[in-house]
């Protein structure tokens, strides 16, 4: 059957996640828009295709004993000089990803991984471009602001062109969002 190359993540939603994508692309990043606006739980992992079965199984176990929180970003951040990586922060819901993920990786299942790097959530605006659009990136998105109750993540594959695709979502167990995270979806970005 082959391998594929899968990732596990939470969508920003729009129109959050559209103009997060504009602005990435607007930067120079070429891979902009073959990558829908994220916050990681899962890096891109080959597995056997075979394996995808069980690893939405997986998936259903890990949302059915989630629940929903409050998403916050605000401002940037940046990864360098170890990587080439700007992004805007994950400032509220982060301890929630944090437990996502490794309950997505969990040694039991079957995508059982180590990270390269500390795991750390963030939204990524600007990857491998020259040091000066990474600094416009940086400054441009530094009061970048948006807030929404997350009740799920999604299954997506890299396709041989190098864009990802959903395969499926995954809501947490409980429908239920706690108070602080029912508030209304807003987002702001500044206009210099």
């Amino acid at each position: 059957m082959g391998t594929v190359t899968i990732g596990v993540s939470i969508a920003v939603p729009e129109p959050h996640g559209s103009l997060l994508q504009e602005r990435r692309a607007g930067f120079g990043d070429a891979a902009a828009h073959g990558i829908p606006t994220h916050v990681t739980l899962l890096p891109p992992t080959e597995v056997d295709s075979s394996q995808l079965p069980a690893i939405e199984d997986h998936l259903v176990e890990v949302a059915a004993a989630g629940r929903p929180f409050p998403m916050r970003l605000s401002g940037t951040g940046t990864f360098r000089p170890l990587s080439p990586v700007v992004y805007v922060q994950v400032v509220e819901g982060a301890e929630a990803c944090t437990w996502l993920q490794k309950q997505v990786r969990d040694a039991s299942g079957p995508m059982a991984r180590e990270l390269n790097f500390p795991y750390h959530p963030h939204v990524t605006v600007a990857h491998g471009i020259d040091d000066e659009l990474l600094d416009r990136a940086f400054e441009a998105l530094a009061d970048y602001c948006a807030e929404w109750p997350c009740t799920g993540f999604a299954l997506y594959e890299q396709g041989a062109d190098g864009v990802w695709r959903k395969l499926r979502e995954f809501a947490f167990g409980s429908a239920v969002v706690p108070p602080q995270a029912a508030r209304t979806e807003r987002g702001t970005i500044p206009s210099h």
